[in-house]
Protein backbone atom coordinates (compact mmCIF):
# COMPACT_ATOMS: atom_id res chain seq x y z
CA UNK A 1 0.00 0.00 0.00
CA UNK A 2 1.04 3.27 -0.71
CA UNK A 3 -0.97 5.59 1.70
CA UNK A 4 0.59 8.91 -0.39
CA UNK A 5 -1.23 7.45 -3.52
CA UNK A 6 -4.20 6.13 -1.61
CA UNK A 7 -4.74 10.17 0.09
CA UNK A 8 -4.45 11.09 -3.39
CA UNK A 9 -7.44 9.46 -4.47
CA UNK A 10 -9.22 10.21 -1.44
CA UNK A 11 -10.43 13.79 -1.78
CA UNK A 12 -11.71 14.86 1.51
CA UNK A 13 -7.91 14.26 3.31
CA UNK A 14 -6.71 17.72 1.41
CA UNK A 15 -7.93 20.42 4.06
CA UNK A 16 -8.75 18.41 7.40
CA UNK A 17 -7.78 15.46 9.73
CA UNK A 18 -10.84 13.08 9.07
CA UNK A 19 -11.44 10.78 12.06
CA UNK A 20 -14.88 9.35 11.76
CA UNK A 21 -14.78 6.17 9.51
CA UNK A 22 -16.62 4.61 12.32
CA UNK A 23 -19.65 7.05 11.46
CA UNK A 24 -18.96 7.53 7.55
CA UNK A 25 -15.62 7.45 6.02
CA UNK A 26 -14.16 9.79 3.12
CA UNK A 27 -15.12 7.66 -0.44
CA UNK A 28 -12.67 6.91 -3.01
CA UNK A 29 -12.59 9.30 -6.15
CA UNK A 30 -13.67 6.34 -7.88
CA UNK A 31 -16.37 5.40 -5.76
CA UNK A 32 -17.82 8.71 -6.65
CA UNK A 33 -17.22 9.05 -10.44
CA UNK A 34 -18.62 5.79 -11.19
CA UNK A 35 -22.31 7.21 -9.17
CA UNK A 36 -22.46 10.54 -10.57
CA UNK A 37 -21.34 9.17 -14.21
CA UNK A 38 -23.85 6.17 -13.66
CA UNK A 39 -26.13 9.07 -12.48
CA UNK A 40 -25.70 10.96 -15.40
CA UNK A 41 -26.48 8.62 -18.24
CA UNK A 42 -29.55 7.64 -16.29
CA UNK A 43 -31.01 11.14 -16.27
CA UNK A 44 -30.63 10.70 -20.22
CA UNK A 45 -31.74 7.18 -20.59
CA UNK A 46 -34.25 5.90 -17.67
CA UNK A 47 -33.45 3.41 -14.84
CA UNK A 48 -34.76 0.27 -16.24
CA UNK A 49 -32.93 0.38 -19.94
CA UNK A 50 -29.75 1.87 -17.77
CA UNK A 51 -30.01 -1.04 -15.08
CA UNK A 52 -30.20 -3.49 -17.82
CA UNK A 53 -27.07 -2.56 -19.81
CA UNK A 54 -25.19 -2.70 -16.73
CA UNK A 55 -26.44 -6.33 -15.67
CA UNK A 56 -22.84 -7.91 -15.68
CA UNK A 57 -21.36 -5.36 -13.56
CA UNK A 58 -24.21 -5.34 -11.14
CA UNK A 59 -23.17 -9.14 -10.15
CA UNK A 60 -19.53 -8.10 -9.60
CA UNK A 61 -21.02 -6.78 -6.22
CA UNK A 62 -21.73 -10.46 -5.08
CA UNK A 63 -17.72 -11.30 -5.94
CA UNK A 64 -16.26 -8.74 -4.55
CA UNK A 65 -17.69 -9.25 -1.22
CA UNK A 66 -16.99 -12.74 -1.57
CA UNK A 67 -13.67 -12.02 -1.99
CA UNK A 68 -13.71 -9.74 1.39
CA UNK A 69 -15.46 -12.05 3.29
CA UNK A 70 -14.43 -15.54 2.07
CA UNK A 71 -17.51 -17.22 0.95
CA UNK A 72 -19.65 -17.99 -2.04
CA UNK A 73 -21.71 -15.02 -4.17
CA UNK A 74 -24.39 -17.09 -3.84
CA UNK A 75 -23.89 -16.60 0.06
CA UNK A 76 -24.21 -12.60 -0.53
CA UNK A 77 -27.62 -10.04 -0.51
CA UNK A 78 -27.24 -6.28 -0.99
CA UNK A 79 -28.78 -4.41 1.39
CA UNK A 80 -29.44 -0.56 1.89
CA UNK A 81 -27.82 -0.46 5.21
CA UNK A 82 -26.43 -2.84 8.22
CA UNK A 83 -29.78 -2.42 10.31
CA UNK A 84 -31.74 -3.09 7.45
CA UNK A 85 -29.85 -6.71 7.02
CA UNK A 86 -29.92 -7.19 10.88
CA UNK A 87 -33.44 -6.84 10.84
CA UNK A 88 -33.63 -9.51 7.73
CA UNK A 89 -31.86 -11.96 9.65
CA UNK A 90 -33.48 -11.40 12.62
CA UNK A 91 -37.22 -11.58 11.13
CA UNK A 92 -35.49 -14.97 9.34
CA UNK A 93 -35.56 -16.76 13.02
CA UNK A 94 -38.79 -18.67 14.09
CA UNK A 95 -39.22 -16.95 17.25
CA UNK A 96 -41.80 -18.43 19.99
CA UNK A 97 -42.38 -17.36 23.31
CA UNK A 98 -39.68 -17.82 25.88
CA UNK A 99 -37.28 -18.57 23.32
CA UNK A 100 -34.17 -16.90 24.16
CA UNK A 101 -31.55 -14.43 22.62
CA UNK A 102 -28.04 -14.41 23.86
CA UNK A 103 -25.66 -11.59 24.20
CA UNK A 104 -23.79 -9.52 25.43
CA UNK A 105 -22.86 -5.79 27.32
CA UNK A 106 -21.54 -4.47 24.18
CA UNK A 107 -23.67 -4.07 21.82
CA UNK A 108 -25.54 -1.98 19.14
CA UNK A 109 -28.33 0.35 20.50
CA UNK A 110 -30.38 -0.95 17.18
CA UNK A 111 -29.56 -4.35 17.66
CA UNK A 112 -30.44 -3.54 21.40
CA UNK A 113 -33.70 -2.09 20.11
CA UNK A 114 -34.72 -4.93 18.00
CA UNK A 115 -34.33 -7.45 20.54
CA UNK A 116 -36.55 -5.37 22.82
CA UNK A 117 -39.11 -5.28 20.30
CA UNK A 118 -38.98 -8.94 19.93
CA UNK A 119 -39.85 -9.11 23.65
CA UNK A 120 -42.38 -7.38 23.90
CA UNK A 121 -44.18 -8.28 20.41
CA UNK A 122 -43.15 -11.81 21.03
CA UNK A 123 -42.08 -12.68 24.80
CA UNK A 124 -38.41 -14.04 23.87
CA UNK A 125 -36.27 -13.49 26.72
CA UNK A 126 -32.63 -11.72 26.69
CA UNK A 127 -29.64 -13.06 28.21
CA UNK A 128 -26.65 -10.98 28.34
CA UNK A 129 -23.00 -12.68 28.82
CA UNK A 130 -20.67 -11.54 31.63
CA UNK A 131 -17.44 -9.56 30.93
CA UNK A 132 -13.97 -10.53 32.53
CA UNK A 133 -12.81 -7.08 34.14
CA UNK A 134 -10.26 -6.33 31.39
CA UNK A 135 -13.45 -6.14 29.24
CA UNK A 136 -12.98 -9.54 27.23
CA UNK A 137 -16.04 -11.62 26.63
CA UNK A 138 -15.90 -14.39 29.79
CA UNK A 139 -15.90 -17.38 27.50
CA UNK A 140 -16.66 -19.70 29.93
CA UNK A 141 -19.43 -18.46 31.50
CA UNK A 142 -21.18 -17.66 28.20
CA UNK A 143 -20.83 -21.54 27.40
CA UNK A 144 -22.10 -22.45 30.34
CA UNK A 145 -24.88 -19.53 29.48
CA UNK A 146 -25.37 -21.34 26.64
CA UNK A 147 -25.92 -24.91 27.58
CA UNK A 148 -28.33 -24.09 30.40
CA UNK A 149 -30.54 -21.64 28.45
CA UNK A 150 -30.08 -23.36 24.60
CA UNK A 151 -30.93 -20.03 22.82
CA UNK A 152 -32.40 -19.78 19.69
CA UNK A 153 -30.12 -17.34 18.67
CA UNK A 154 -26.52 -15.93 19.48
CA UNK A 155 -26.20 -12.64 18.68
CA UNK A 156 -22.54 -10.69 18.66
CA UNK A 157 -21.47 -7.58 18.01
CA UNK A 158 -17.97 -7.22 16.69
CA UNK A 159 -16.90 -4.04 17.20
CA UNK A 160 -19.39 -1.84 19.36
CA UNK A 161 -19.75 1.94 17.76
CA UNK A 162 -19.18 3.20 21.54
CA UNK A 163 -15.59 0.91 21.90
CA UNK A 164 -12.79 0.10 20.46
CA UNK A 165 -13.16 -3.36 22.41
CA UNK A 166 -13.05 -6.46 19.93
CA UNK A 167 -15.17 -9.32 20.78
CA UNK A 168 -14.04 -13.02 20.34
CA UNK A 169 -15.67 -14.02 17.03
CA UNK A 170 -14.41 -16.67 16.20
CA UNK A 171 -14.16 -18.36 19.50
CA UNK A 172 -18.31 -17.54 20.00
CA UNK A 173 -18.44 -19.02 16.26
CA UNK A 174 -16.81 -22.40 17.76
CA UNK A 175 -19.19 -22.68 20.72
CA UNK A 176 -21.89 -21.86 18.88
CA UNK A 177 -21.01 -25.12 16.69
CA UNK A 178 -20.41 -26.75 19.09
CA UNK A 179 -23.94 -26.87 20.06
CA UNK A 180 -25.59 -26.07 17.37
CA UNK A 181 -26.96 -22.74 17.82
CA UNK A 182 -27.86 -19.64 14.98
CA UNK A 183 -25.19 -17.08 15.37
CA UNK A 184 -25.86 -13.69 13.92
CA UNK A 185 -22.75 -11.31 14.02
CA UNK A 186 -22.90 -7.57 13.53
CA UNK A 187 -19.73 -7.19 11.66
CA UNK A 188 -20.50 -2.69 10.75
CA UNK A 189 -17.63 -1.37 12.25
CA UNK A 190 -15.26 -4.61 11.22
CA UNK A 191 -15.16 -5.39 7.49
CA UNK A 192 -13.35 -3.43 5.77
CA UNK A 193 -11.07 -2.21 8.55
CA UNK A 194 -9.59 -6.23 9.65
CA UNK A 195 -10.03 -9.20 8.24
CA UNK A 196 -13.15 -10.98 8.60
CA UNK A 197 -13.44 -14.16 6.89
CA UNK A 198 -17.13 -15.99 7.28
CA UNK A 199 -15.22 -19.32 7.45
CA UNK A 200 -12.84 -18.79 9.90
CA UNK A 201 -15.55 -17.51 12.32
CA UNK A 202 -18.61 -19.91 11.48
CA UNK A 203 -21.53 -17.27 11.89
CA UNK A 204 -24.57 -18.31 10.28
CA UNK A 205 -25.53 -14.80 9.55
CA UNK A 206 -22.98 -11.13 9.30
CA UNK A 207 -24.14 -7.92 8.67
CA UNK A 208 -22.25 -5.30 7.58
CA UNK A 209 -22.80 -1.85 5.94
CA UNK A 210 -20.92 0.32 3.25
CA UNK A 211 -20.91 3.96 4.57
CA UNK A 212 -17.92 2.61 7.54
CA UNK A 213 -14.62 1.27 7.06
CA UNK A 214 -15.87 -0.49 3.80
CA UNK A 215 -15.09 3.86 2.05
CA UNK A 216 -18.35 3.31 0.38
CA UNK A 217 -21.71 5.55 0.22
CA UNK A 218 -24.54 5.95 2.61
CA UNK A 219 -27.50 3.42 2.04
CA UNK A 220 -25.39 0.29 1.00
CA UNK A 221 -25.03 -2.74 3.26
CA UNK A 222 -24.34 -6.61 2.82
CA UNK A 223 -25.93 -9.30 4.47
CA UNK A 224 -23.81 -12.65 4.33
CA UNK A 225 -26.12 -15.52 4.89
CA UNK A 226 -24.61 -19.89 5.55
CA UNK A 227 -25.06 -22.40 3.59
CA UNK A 228 -26.56 -23.93 6.38
CA UNK A 229 -29.58 -21.16 6.54
CA UNK A 230 -29.85 -21.23 3.02
CA UNK A 231 -30.40 -25.15 3.37
CA UNK A 232 -33.29 -24.85 5.88
CA UNK A 233 -35.32 -22.50 4.08
CA UNK A 234 -35.30 -19.75 5.76
CA UNK A 235 -36.23 -16.39 4.99
CA UNK A 236 -37.08 -12.79 5.85
CA UNK A 237 -40.94 -12.43 7.00
CA UNK A 238 -41.50 -10.57 4.42
CA UNK A 239 -39.91 -10.71 0.53
CA UNK A 240 -40.59 -9.72 -2.68
CA UNK A 241 -40.29 -10.87 -6.57
CA UNK A 242 -36.46 -10.86 -5.79
CA UNK A 243 -36.93 -13.47 -2.79
CA UNK A 244 -39.27 -15.74 -4.46
CA UNK A 245 -41.33 -16.96 -7.81
CA UNK A 246 -44.94 -16.65 -7.21
CA UNK A 247 -45.55 -20.09 -9.15
CA UNK A 248 -49.16 -20.20 -8.54
CA UNK A 249 -52.17 -18.32 -6.55
CA UNK A 250 -51.15 -19.75 -3.09
CA UNK A 251 -47.60 -20.57 -3.92
CA UNK A 252 -44.15 -19.22 -4.36
CA UNK A 253 -40.64 -21.22 -4.64
CA UNK A 254 -37.88 -19.40 -3.07
CA UNK A 255 -34.55 -17.98 -4.30
CA UNK A 256 -31.99 -20.29 -3.94
CA UNK A 257 -29.41 -17.54 -2.88
CA UNK A 258 -29.27 -15.35 -0.23
CA UNK A 259 -30.82 -12.92 -3.12
CA UNK A 260 -33.73 -14.29 -1.10
CA UNK A 261 -33.13 -11.52 1.62
CA UNK A 262 -32.82 -8.82 -0.76
CA UNK A 263 -35.85 -6.39 -1.98
CA UNK A 264 -35.83 -5.94 -6.06
CA UNK A 265 -36.13 -2.24 -5.95
CA UNK A 266 -32.95 -0.48 -4.83
CA UNK A 267 -30.66 2.31 -5.79
CA UNK A 268 -28.62 0.84 -8.78
CA UNK A 269 -25.94 3.57 -8.39
CA UNK A 270 -25.07 2.93 -4.87
CA UNK A 271 -24.84 -0.81 -5.89
CA UNK A 272 -22.44 0.39 -8.22
CA UNK A 273 -20.55 2.67 -5.56
CA UNK A 274 -20.43 -0.38 -3.34
CA UNK A 275 -19.02 -2.27 -5.82
CA UNK A 276 -16.42 -0.38 -6.45
CA UNK A 277 -15.65 0.25 -2.70
CA UNK A 278 -15.14 -3.36 -2.50
CA UNK A 279 -13.15 -3.80 -5.35
CA UNK A 280 -10.72 -1.02 -4.30
CA UNK A 281 -9.76 -2.85 -0.87
CA UNK A 282 -9.59 -6.08 -2.06
CA UNK A 283 -7.35 -4.28 -4.60
CA UNK A 284 -5.01 -3.17 -1.63
CA UNK A 285 -5.14 -6.35 0.04
CA UNK A 286 -7.88 -6.53 3.48
CA UNK A 287 -4.46 -8.12 5.41
CA UNK A 288 -2.43 -5.44 4.25
CA UNK A 289 -5.38 -2.88 5.40
CA UNK A 290 -5.24 -4.50 9.09
CA UNK A 291 -1.75 -4.67 9.29
CA UNK A 292 -1.18 -1.18 8.61
CA UNK A 293 -4.32 -0.06 11.27
CA UNK A 294 -2.91 -1.82 13.74
CA UNK A 295 0.50 -0.44 13.30
CA UNK A 296 -1.46 3.28 13.29
CA UNK A 297 -3.62 2.46 16.49
CA UNK A 298 -0.80 1.56 18.49
CA UNK A 299 1.31 4.63 17.57
CA UNK A 300 -2.17 6.28 18.47
CA UNK A 301 -2.88 4.71 21.53
CA UNK A 302 0.64 5.48 23.07
CA UNK A 303 0.80 8.84 22.41
CA UNK A 304 -2.52 9.24 23.97
CA UNK A 305 -1.51 7.42 27.04
CA UNK A 306 1.00 10.01 27.30
CA UNK A 307 -1.40 13.36 27.62
CA UNK A 308 -2.20 14.81 31.24
CA UNK A 309 -5.52 14.81 31.71
CA UNK A 310 -6.85 12.40 28.79
CA UNK A 311 -8.28 9.35 30.15
CA UNK A 312 -8.74 6.40 27.06
CA UNK A 313 -11.96 4.62 27.99
CA UNK A 314 -11.09 1.22 25.08
CA UNK A 315 -11.05 -1.68 26.82
CA UNK A 316 -10.00 -5.61 25.89
CA UNK A 317 -7.00 -7.42 25.19
CA UNK A 318 -8.12 -6.68 21.57
CA UNK A 319 -8.42 -3.23 20.39
CA UNK A 320 -9.46 -1.77 17.40
CA UNK A 321 -9.86 1.58 15.13
CA UNK A 322 -12.12 3.28 17.54
CA UNK A 323 -10.85 5.42 20.25
CA UNK A 324 -12.70 6.89 22.87
CA UNK A 325 -11.97 9.50 25.48
CA UNK A 326 -12.75 11.87 28.00
CA UNK A 327 -10.39 14.76 29.43
CA UNK A 328 -10.26 15.85 32.97
CA UNK A 329 -8.92 19.21 32.30
CA UNK A 330 -11.56 20.67 30.99
CA UNK A 331 -15.30 19.61 30.01
CA UNK A 332 -15.23 17.66 27.42
CA UNK A 333 -17.67 19.82 25.12
CA UNK A 334 -14.68 22.29 25.26
CA UNK A 335 -12.22 19.78 24.19
CA UNK A 336 -14.76 18.83 21.69
CA UNK A 337 -14.78 22.17 20.00
CA UNK A 338 -10.75 22.55 20.06
CA UNK A 339 -11.04 19.99 17.92
CA UNK A 340 -13.08 21.49 15.88
CA UNK A 341 -11.20 24.47 15.55
CA UNK A 342 -8.24 22.69 14.27
CA UNK A 343 -10.63 21.33 11.47
CA UNK A 344 -10.73 17.48 13.10
CA UNK A 345 -13.56 15.36 11.97
CA UNK A 346 -14.58 12.84 15.15
CA UNK A 347 -18.06 12.07 16.74
CA UNK A 348 -19.18 12.09 19.95
CA UNK A 349 -21.03 9.03 21.76
CA UNK A 350 -23.42 9.39 24.77
CA UNK A 351 -24.79 7.13 26.97
CA UNK A 352 -28.22 6.61 25.44
CA UNK A 353 -25.85 5.16 22.69
CA UNK A 354 -24.57 2.42 24.90
CA UNK A 355 -26.71 2.17 28.12
CA UNK A 356 -25.43 -0.77 29.81
CA UNK A 357 -21.51 -0.08 28.56
CA UNK A 358 -21.40 3.96 29.91
CA UNK A 359 -23.32 2.69 32.78
CA UNK A 360 -20.82 0.73 33.87
CA UNK A 361 -18.22 2.94 33.11
CA UNK A 362 -20.21 5.74 34.81
CA UNK A 363 -19.28 7.84 31.88
CA UNK A 364 -21.88 10.11 29.99
CA UNK A 365 -20.25 10.79 26.98
CA UNK A 366 -16.83 10.46 25.09
CA UNK A 367 -15.25 11.74 22.01
CA UNK A 368 -14.85 9.48 19.49
CA UNK A 369 -11.85 9.03 16.91
CA UNK A 370 -12.02 6.12 14.10
CA UNK A 371 -9.03 6.61 12.01
CA UNK A 372 -8.30 4.51 8.94
CA UNK A 373 -5.54 3.47 6.40
CA UNK A 374 -5.93 7.38 4.79
CA UNK A 375 -4.40 8.39 7.82
CA UNK A 376 -0.82 9.09 8.62
CA UNK A 377 0.94 8.73 11.93
CA UNK A 378 1.82 12.63 11.74
CA UNK A 379 -1.77 13.63 11.33
CA UNK A 380 -2.24 11.68 14.99
CA UNK A 381 1.09 13.26 16.30
CA UNK A 382 -0.86 16.95 15.29
CA UNK A 383 -3.38 15.72 17.28
CA UNK A 384 -1.91 14.77 20.24
CA UNK A 385 0.00 18.31 20.43
CA UNK A 386 -3.29 19.94 20.20
CA UNK A 387 -4.55 17.98 23.05
CA UNK A 388 -1.50 18.86 25.76
CA UNK A 389 -2.27 22.14 26.21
Amino acid sequence: MDVNIIRQQTKGCSDKIFLNSAGSSLVPEVVTEKMVSYLQQEALTGGYALASQFAGELQELYVQAAVLLNCSPENIAYTTSATDAYAKALTAVNFKQGNVILTTDDDYISNQLSFLSLKDRLGIEILRADNLPNGDLDLESFEKLLISHEPKLVALTHIPTNSGLVQPAEEVGAICRKYDILYLLDACQSVGQMVVDVKKIGCDFLTATGRKFIRGPRGTGLLYVSDKVLAKGMVPLIFDNMGADWTGANEYKLAKTAKRFEFWESSIAGRLGLTTALKYINDLGIANIEQYNIRLMQQFREAFGKIDGLQLHDLGSRQSNILTFTTSNRPIEDTAQLLRDHEIYFSLSFRNFAVIDFSKKKLDSVIRLSPHYFNTAEELEKIADILHY
